[in-house]
């Protein structure tokens, strides 16, 4: 018996109301359930738990969620449309035997680092 795919992913917020419409709206994740300051959301099978209600939130301390996309620039362009801001456009980060591997990085509201990534073949 061993390890299988990630199930829940938590992170912690310091408004569940503008975490819920940045991942919800903006990035328009499905909205699983609220319950208080928890709201859950499906990113392709893995629950992603947004925790609120915290005071202060120490950001870009080393994790960075990676959403697999296609087109990455018609994606990017979408969330450029919605207000979301990149801190780096969508661009080349290798080439590998079989694809190209392009990540294009952003923040939540809370400053924390996420990312769309796609691999072209």
């Amino acid at each position: 018996m061993g390890l299988s795919t990630l199930g829940q992913i938590a992170l912690p917020v310091t408004s569940t109301d503008r975490a819920e419409q940045f991942y919800g709206e903006a990035l328009g994740l499905p909205k699983l359930f609220r319950y208080g300051d928890l709201v859950f959301f499906n990113c392709g099978g893995v629950r992603l738990m947004l925790e609120g209600g915290k005071d202060k939130i120490e950001a870009g301390t080393g994790v960075c969620h990676y959403f697999k996309v296609e087109q990455i620039e018609t994606v990017a362009a979408d969330l450029q449309a919605k207000g979301v801001a990149f801190e780096s456009e969508p661009h080349l980060i290798a080439k590998m035997p079989d694809h190209e591997l392009w990540m294009g990085f952003f923040r939540d509201p809370d400053g924390h680092l996420l990312a769309v990534m796609e691999e072209k073949r």
